[in-house]
């Protein structure tokens, strides 16, 4: 479904964000995008979705494919438009509108008045907490609120592509737990393919089934995420986690 392919990119035409990332993502599957921060996860999104001609940077080199359509040069509207969706770290919510209109807001590429209804009540299928907020102005519920209002407002745009930048940032575990199984449950049951990037190696291992490792720019690490959380070198350079092997 999606190919990158050696992506280069840089910002003001003088500093190199990406030097050579790689990475693909298949029909129905969630892959992980791990690394420090600083190493250019967030970056690589910005070039999928085209944001990244808005903040003065520019690919150089490489390639991004979605569904066989060339993505290097298409404007965020567009890459909307095909089905690619994206859950930015900071949310970029709406704060002085309601909760109901921020998801209203993420249905602007639908025109099919019957599946913004249907996309509407399976928003609160998922996150029911959010049918009691919605004419609650956004800046005034909880941050783990808002990031369930952030992927619900994603999901109302019926993507076949979700990106998920830090779903689990400034969260509670317990929040960020519940965040990462409403995640799975909606890949499971909707067949999306997503690329999620996050901080949180071992619960990104957990819901995902391949992962990459990012370092400097680059992709340098790819495969099963059950064998990359129980690699030594992963676990002791990369990532830093425990040395106790997990379930997979």
């Amino acid at each position: 479904m999606l190919q990158v392919n050696d992506l280069k990119c840089t910002y003001s035409n003088v500093i190199e964000a990406l030097t050579g990332v790689t990475i693909n993502v298949n029909q129905g599957e969630i892959v992980g995008l791990l690394g420090s921060n600083g190493a250019g996860k967030t970056t690589t999104l910005r070039c999928i979705t085209g944001e990244i001609g808005f903040l003065n940077g520019k690919i150089v080199e490489g390639s991004i494919r979605y569904q066989d359509r060339n993505l290097d040069k298409l404007q965020p509207f567009e890459s909307a438009r095909l089905g690619i969706a994206l859950v930015p770290e900071d949310r970029k919510l709406f704060i002085d509108m309601t909760v109901d209109e921020n998801l209203i807001m993420g249905a602007y590429t639908i025109r099919d008045k019957k599946i913004i209804r249907e996309n509407y009540q399976k928003t609160f299928d998922y996150f029911p907490i959010l049918k009691n907020l919605r004419n609650r102005l956004t800046g005034y519920v909880s941050g783990g609120e808002q990031q369930m209002l952030a992927i619900a407002r994603a999901l109302m745009a019926s993507p076949q592509l979700l990106l998920l930048d830090e779903p689990s940032t400034g969260l509670a575990p317990m929040i960020a737990s519940n965040i990462f199984a409403i995640i799975k449950m909606i890949r499971e049951e909707n067949n999306v393919s997503m690329l999620l990037v996050e901080q949180n190696a071992n619960m990104t291992f957990k819901i995902s089934n391949r992962c990459f490792i990012m370092e400097n720019g680059r992709t340098v690490l790819h495969g099963d995420s059950c064998e990359l959380q129980n690699d030594p070198k992963i676990k002791n350079i990369y990532l830093g986690i425990a040395k106790e092997d997990v379930d997979c």
